[in-house]
């Protein structure tokens, strides 16, 4: 042990006594291991940003957006003949929108639903306390709430009565409590929405999104909402499949007119191995009751995040060859300025070996120097890395996540590369004879 403390310490004196070629050395070290740092904190990022994005959505869903802009869109997820125009003979062909009755139907013809829920979204004023704010309010069904992942932090969820009747009931958003009731609790409390009163039953518990995830996957902030049962809304609000004297007039000629009962359906599959399938069904069977009329989208954001994961995976793979690319070119550095360094010295080593040293401290000396150098060069890289991380995401808006392993990863490392690359010039620099290397000047 004293020996092996011994040669460290002449390799800390070679060190300092070379410090920019040490510096230089250790240049290739720095760069490469704040390559992997960053490398590393961008993927680990992007893999928390898609299981964000799949907590939001919830596992194996199917989502039907009806589509009231220009009737041409998507099935596309779903493999439906585009080849049916949302036009015959001049005038536009009639479809009943998206419905709770296409919401029953469906969940008789596929079998594989596991749990499914239309939602109605409306935008009203809502009053309450002698506050006034516009805010979306979202018209649900039962299963909402575990479909979206979605906690009731206090009171309790809609009750089967509520549901069935229409009860002048709601449950609000954490945000929504936060801003109409002040360090107050929002359970029985009165809100005004348009031009119904309805009584708070619930708060959902507060959930943490981005708003890059929320606009990516096509949803809106759970928690500055009010939800009121499906039943509440056709029966007090408005029930769009039914036609009234507010409909009667130039309706039929706005391309914008919003005909759809329902403005979004939610189906979780069972299976996953059979989304796709699925999603044909009810593709082939909107398509059917709506005359031919694309007036709906068909998504399956899992398949969506799914590629998208693939993408990020082939993308940190090119990250780490890139990284591993300059660890390598770092070590190569230090293997030929070590044994550069061995050339310079070779008096310094038959002066040792004279005086009775022997060849395994030659190889500790030079073996010691090469790994400290790395090992400072990882620090100095490890902080490089970090720094570079968050600028990246400062700049670009790429997630960044640093862990500690892979502080750890760097440090090993940048460990086994100088222990690799400097065993090498450290075996040649012992196995010098010191009469020939005391004779070279």
């Amino acid at each position: 042990m004293d020996r092996l403390i011994f040669n460290f310490g002449l390799a800390i004196e070679g060190i300092i006594a070379n410090r920019l070629r040490a510096f230089l050395t250790a240049l290739g070290i720095i760069f490469g291991v704040a390559a992997v740092v960053a490398m590393l904190g961008i993927g680990s990022g992007a893999q928390k940003a898609i299981m964000e994005q799949m907590k939001l959505i919830g596992a194996n869903s199917i989502v039907i957006e009806s589509n009231i802009e220009s009737g041409d869109g998507a099935d596309q997820a779903a493999g439906a003949d585009q080849e049916s125009s949302n036009s015959e003979n001049g005038k536009r062909k009639w479809s009943p929108g998206l419905t709770m009755l296409d919401l029953d139907n469906i969940k008789v013809i596929v079998p594989t639903i596991d749990k499914s829920g239309g939602e109605i979204s409306m935008r009203y004023s809502v009053i309450a306390n002698g506050m006034q704010s516009k805010s979306n309010c979202i018209a649900i069904e039962p299963a909402f709430f575990e479909l979206n992942n979605l906690q009731i932090g206090s009171g309790k969820n809609f009750s089967q009565s509520n549901m069935v009747n229409g009860n002048s009931v709601c449950i609000v958003g954490k945000s929504i409590e936060t801003k109409f009731f002040r360090g107050e609790s929002a359970i029985g409390k009165k809100i005004k929405v348009g031009n119904n009163w309805l009584s708070v039953v619930g708060v959902i518990k507060q959930r943490i999104a981005s708003q890059e995830n929320l606009e990516k996957l096509g949803l809106q902030d759970y928690n500055l909402n009010v939800y009121i049962p499906i039943k509440t809304a056709l029966l007090r609000f408005k029930n769009r499949s039914k036609i009234t004297s507010e409909d009667v007039g130039d309706n039929d000629s706005d391309p914008n007119h919003n005909y759809h009962q329902l403005d979004r359906v939610v189906l979780r599959i069972s299976d996953s191995k059979t989304l796709q399938a699925s999603a044909d069904i009810v593709g082939r069977y909107l398509k059917r009751k709506h005359n031919g009329v694309n007036d709906y989208n068909i998504k399956i954001p899992e398949l969506l995040i799914q590629q998208q994961q693939k993408t990020q995976e082939t993308f940190n793979i090119v990250l780490a060859v890139i990284a591993g690319i300059s660890l390598l070119v770092g070590g190569i550095g230090i293997m030929n300025i070590m044994l550069a360094s061995v050339l310079e010295r070779i008096k310094e080593i038959g002066i040792r070996r004279s005086i009775g040293a022997q060849k395994q401290d030659i190889v500790f000396q030079f073996l010691f120097e090469a790994v400290t150098i790395c090992f400072i060069g990882g620090l100095v890289g490890v902080i490089l890395g970090i720094v570079t991380a968050k600028l990246i995401s400062q700049s670009s808006g790429i997630p960044t996540v640093i862990s500690w392993w892979s502080i750890v990863l760097s440090f090993g490392v940048a460990f086994i590369v100088g222990l690799i690359f400097g065993l090498f010039p450290a075996k040649r620099a012992s196995e010098y004879d010191p009469i020939i290397a005391l004779r070279t000047n």
